[in-house]
């Protein structure tokens, strides 16, 4: 079984189940970044044989040969990026200021947390169009990681407080609809990727993911105010209500109904800006 579960320019997101040998030699032009989800996976990799358990990341350079199989019966369960290298290098130069060669990760099979959270948030976002943009900055700088021919730390980057919150005021304006990299480039003046740096220096998170909480923040009044998690989920910008979940649970730790039932328990929920004074209980349309 393979799936495509999302794609973008330049980028590929995909699940995949198998038994046996799968994939004969063959080569990507793109990165390959991709999580054991269960099972052993074996390849054969630059004169090596490699095996990625449970939670690893393989990481596998462009135009490198390899193949694909299973390191026991039960076969193995994988989900991952192919990325384009043109992607990793336009990051590249964000995070380090400079034009260079591509990264290369000496380590094929690794279990660095950076890359494995890239991961987790890739599939939690499917592509949206903002989320590209950090994503690749983690996947760029996770690579990296794995370079041992790269010396010292990326350069740090200039402060652009100003160009940040004109960033902010358009999220926080136009949070329901899908914005565009392009559209926070001509506000704030910066490229994609050395805003979606500055934006997470000066306000702690990704420009996509800050678009989510302000669309979070909306459907939980919305709760409150006793719209149904459907409509909730479609004011505030979600593409169906089981979207709107997964990124509620992932925010906060429970669903909305589960939420909801907190509310009438008459529990405080912390806000983003801190505790809330007790709501009143809320009754849910039918």
């Amino acid at each position: 079984m393979l799936r495509v579960v999302a794609a973008a320019e330049g980028i590929e997101l995909v699940e995949a189940r198998f038994r046996g040998y799968p994939y004969s030699r063959h080569r990507h032009d793109t990165y390959t970044i991709c999580q054991t989800i269960s099972g052993v996976q074996g390849f054969n990799y630059r004169g090596a044989h490699e095996h990625s358990l449970r939670g690893q990341i393989v990481v596998l350079h462009p135009d490198e040969e390899h193949d694909g199989h299973a390191g026991n019966d039960d076969g193995f369960a994988y989900r991952g990026a192919y990325v384009a290298p043109a992607l990793i290098a336009e990051a590249m130069e964000a995070l380090t200021g400079r034009v260079g060669p591509l990264p290369f990760a000496n380590e094929a099979v690794s279990s660095r947390p950076r890359l494995m959270h890239a991961l987790n948030y890739a599939f939690l976002a499917e592509a949206a169009p903002l989320a590209i943009d950090s994503l690749l900055l983690c996947f760029a700088a996770g690579v990296l990681e794995l370079d041992r021919s790269r010396v010292g730390s990326p350069r740090p980057a200039g402060l652009h407080p100003a160009a940040v919150a004109r960033a902010r005021e358009l999220l926080d304006a136009e949070f329901a609809r899908s914005i565009h990299s392009s559209e926070l480039e001509a506000v704030s003046g910066l490229s994609r990727f050395t805003l979606a740096r500055q934006f997470r220096a000066h306000v702690g998170t990704s420009p996509h993911r800050y678009q989510i909480m302000r669309r979070l923040a909306f459907a939980r009044q919305r709760l409150r105010q006793g719209d149904r998690p459907a409509d909730a989920a479609a004011e505030a910008g979600f593409a169906d209500q089981a979207h709107f979940s997964r990124w509620f649970k992932a925010a906060y730790g429970l669903t909305p109904m589960g939420f909801l039932r907190l509310e009438r328990a008459g529990r405080v929920l912390g806000s983003e800006g801190g505790l809330t004074d007790a709501p009143q209980p809320v009754a849910i349309k039918q």
